[in-house]
């Protein structure tokens, strides 16, 4: 017998160490089966070989019915197969419940990518003034959109890891698969004048090894980022909900729109299987289909 708590711990841990996932994929599954395991709770319930299917499906139709969205459900879904998949090779429990649980149906949605002439407003330095914050932000934003890198591994970027002379980034991604990801003249000259014109100026003598500072000392937060992003793209007059991966989306799709070649995205974005890089295709597919549809006779 054993209880939530405790089993949780134990696959948490393995994910640490045997599969050494990066700490935002644990912090994932740390919340969904959180989240479930409390759902448990208030049924009664006090270890996991206590569970059966009709317990996750209780848990699924309360998902639904609290208008959590079917992408959700089922990475929540994914969550538990994982786990008791663990659970059942550890001998924590004697059966899978999940064994005949079909997850949510859902439709494969295309990334949103902003148009190049939006980036281009993005990535214009704010005239009305250079601070070292703004030129901070302004060289994030580059450096983002110029390599396609996770905000992730953005703001955790140490400064060891940009080559300036060679202008390139190396990332330390997923499952500590290491990656070099190219920039341009451009985004290098950007990097190099916050790195003379901003960054001492933020530190004042505090020591750092991340490239992107705060004034603390330390490196900024991924929601900080999120917010700052927004704010940038709500001053250049962008009517969308600009995230840090749509930069990522939008770095790929303008890549393959001027005829890179697919497993070069896959190498510079770090996805393990290119399945995952072909969705960026359909992109394109579907600017060209728009416009069949609009300039051909029988569109």
């Amino acid at each position: 017998m054993s209880d939530f708590l405790s089993s949780l711990d134990l696959f948490l841990q393995y994910l640490i160490v045997e599969r050494r996932l990066a700490e935002n994929t644990i912090e994932s599954y740390h919340s969904d089966l959180s989240f479930f395991f409390n759902f448990l709770r208030q049924s009664g319930l006090k270890n996991i070989s206590a569970i059966e299917p009709t317990h996750v499906q209780a848990f699924l139709a309360d998902c639904h019915h609290r208008g959590i969205s079917a992408r959700s459900n089922s990475r929540r879904l994914a969550a538990l197969r994982a786990f008791f998949s663990f659970a059942c090779r550890r001998t924590l429990v004697q059966s899978n419940p999940l064994v005949h649980i079909h997850g949510p149906k859902i439709g494969q949605s295309l990334p949103k990518a902003l148009s190049v002439k939006e980036v281009d407003a993005l990535l214009a330095l704010p005239s009305e003034k250079t601070g070292p914050l703004v030129l901070r932000n302004h060289a994030m934003l580059h450096l983002l959109y110029a390599t396609g890198i996770r905000v992730s591994e953005l703001v955790r970027l140490p400064v060891t890891g940009c080559n300036l002379s060679s202008c390139h980034v190396r990332i330390l991604g997923k499952g500590g698969k290491e990656r070099m990801v190219p920039f341009s003249e451009t985004t290098r000259e950007t990097i190099e004048e916050y790195l003379q014109r901003a960054k001492p100026l933020i530190l004042k003598g505090r020591p750092c090894p991340l490239l992107f500072v705060t004034s603390r000392g330390r490196g900024l937060s991924r929601s900080r980022f999120w917010q700052i992003i927004r704010e940038r793209a709500t001053a250049a007059g962008i009517n969308k909900k600009v995230s840090p991966h749509m930069l990522r989306h939008s770095f790929a799709t303008h890549l393959l729109a001027g005829g890179a070649d697919l497993r070069s995205v896959q190498m510079m974005l770090g996805h393990s299987d290119i399945s995952t890089t072909q969705i960026y295709t359909h992109v394109d597919t579907a600017r060209l289909k728009s416009i069949h549809q609009r300039f051909h006779p029988r569109g």
